[in-house]
């Protein structure tokens, strides 16, 4: 007799929908078929099952100019579990003049102890260690203790790479195993032209989207991929958000280039209009920014022919207090999503026409699993983590910053009714959400290994 056994439910699998029951053993799925008897049972019917989902790009407890993004490890884990996502990849940022191990140490010992799910980390290599061949001398090490994927920046002083130290920063994630992570727009001309705005007394939010053209976010694609082929390093392509820079990406691959790329809910449901209307547009100023409704399209069309591969948050959440700054160049930049990201692609991406079932949980749960070298998560198969997403289909849920777990005091899909939430959530076999809320124990996530990506 097995741990416990999920029955009743329908398994969505590669090729959709399947009716089945999950058996779990100490923490790790044992078998799946017809019949199974547990110990505890678990009634799944009328929803769907599917694994833990998997957001390898958040930020939480961000340090920056200062301030500190509003969610905590906790606070966000636990709004991340109610969303049905079970593992997160957050960052390890090196300071000047520190190893990327203690940077490592350190960002271990914030989130040890606190995390509601599982978690893994990427490596930022900023501009300092990129121009270090003492620090990339460090990037085997690190592999090695499985933060296998590093975060570059093609944008932001003091953390943009030039082309040349790409090169280096690249050549030395290759040469050590392991793979990057990009943040792909041209940072110098844009800060530029940010600069040319301000002076011209433009202060608008919507000023933050007229000063990043999509175009340069395409050019900045354009040159890493070439950069990241001849290093013969696999690179993903984080937030994409206009139609350039995913024909950037399909035609890199199409070249022979290792490359992937991801976008965001903020990008698929919302526009630059948000930023018409006064302070409040400063809310939804994200990097690289909103575009129009026929980025939208352009996106929806990609995820579901496979021009891009994943579906991330971004999540970077800032109060509205912190975002309301005299001009759209002062205004921290990110927005908070971790919660609602399985749930608005149900509905709008699967209810709405733009993709199956099938390919939901591609983008949400296998896919991210399978890029960021989680080798036990993102499926329902023997021998992976029993991690497992019991979601009703049918269960509307009006989001707002009132109905979501996260911290912040605003959402950027205030209002949206959406079909389908998670109503029961377990983390390596252990129930952690029962009727959308939390019931899990902070500290029981744990840091995860990672190899490179696949």
């Amino acid at each position: 007799m097995y741990d416990c056994t999920i029955v009743g439910g329908q398994i969505i699998t590669p090729s959709g929908p399947v009716a089945a029951d999950v058996a779990l053993v100490e923490g790790s799925i044992a078998a799946i078929g017809h019949g199974l008897a547990g110990e505890r049972v678990i009634d799944a019917s009328g929803c769907y099952l599917l694994p833990g989902g998997v957001d390898p790009h958040v930020h939480l407890q961000l340090a920056l100019g200062g301030l500190v993004s509003t969610d905590s490890f906790a606070s966000g884990t636990i709004a991340a579990a109610c969303g049905g996502t079970t593992t997160i990849v957050d960052f390890a940022d090196p300071q000047p003049g520190q190893s990327m191990a203690d940077a490592l140490a350190a960002r271990r010992a914030e989130a040890d102890g606190q995390v509601a799910v599982d978690y893994g980390l990427h490596m930022t290599i900023p501009t300092w260690h990129a121009q270090s061949a003492e620090r990339l001398a460090e990037l085997p090490a690190m592999v090695a203790e499985g933060c296998a994927t590093f975060k570059l920046y093609q944008a932001y002083a003091r953390m943009e790479l030039d082309d040349i130290s790409l090169y280096r920063a690249l050549a030395g994630v290759a040469k050590a195993g392991g793979g990057v992570v990009l943040h792909s727009e041209t940072g110098p001309l844009l800060d530029h032209l940010r600069g040319e705005a301000v002076a011209a007394d433009h202060t608008g939010a919507i000023w933050h989207e007229r000063t990043r053209p999509a175009r340069l976010e395409a050019t900045a694609i354009h040159r890493a991929a070439e950069i990241a082929h001849l290093t013969g390093c696999p690179v993903h392509i984080f937030h994409v958000g206009c139609a350039e820079g995913v024909a950037e990406i399909v035609t890199a691959r199409q070249r022979g280039v290792a490359i992937s790329g991801e976008s965001c809910p903020h990008y698929l449901l919302l526009t630059a209009e948000e930023h018409l209307g006064g302070p409040e547009g400063n809310l939804y100023i994200c990097a690289p920014p909103l575009r129009a409704g026929a980025d939208q399209s352009a996106l929806w069309r990609a995820l579901a022919d496979g021009g891009l591969d994943l579906i991330s948050t971004d999540h970077c959440p800032w109060t509205r207090r912190e975002k309301m700054q005299r001009s759209f160049a002062q205004v921290p930049g990110g927005v908070p999503g971790i919660e609602g990201r399985l749930s608005l692609i149900h509905h709008f991406g699967v209810n709405g026409g733009h993709i199956s079932l099938a390919r939901w949980v591609e983008l949400c749960c296998t896919a991210p699993a399978r890029l960021m070298g989680l080798a036990r998560k993102g499926s329902l198969l023997p021998g992976y983590d029993a991690d497992v997403v019991i979601f009703d289909p049918k269960q509307e849920q009006t989001i707002s910053a009132d109905t979501l777990h996260e911290a912040a005091d605003w959402t950027p899909f205030d209002g949206m009714t959406v079909s389908g939430w998670p109503r029961t959530v377990l983390l390596r076999g252990k129930v952690i959400v029962q009727d959308g809320e939390f019931v899990g124990t902070i500290g029981h996530g744990r840091f995860v290994k990672r190899t490179a990506q696949g």
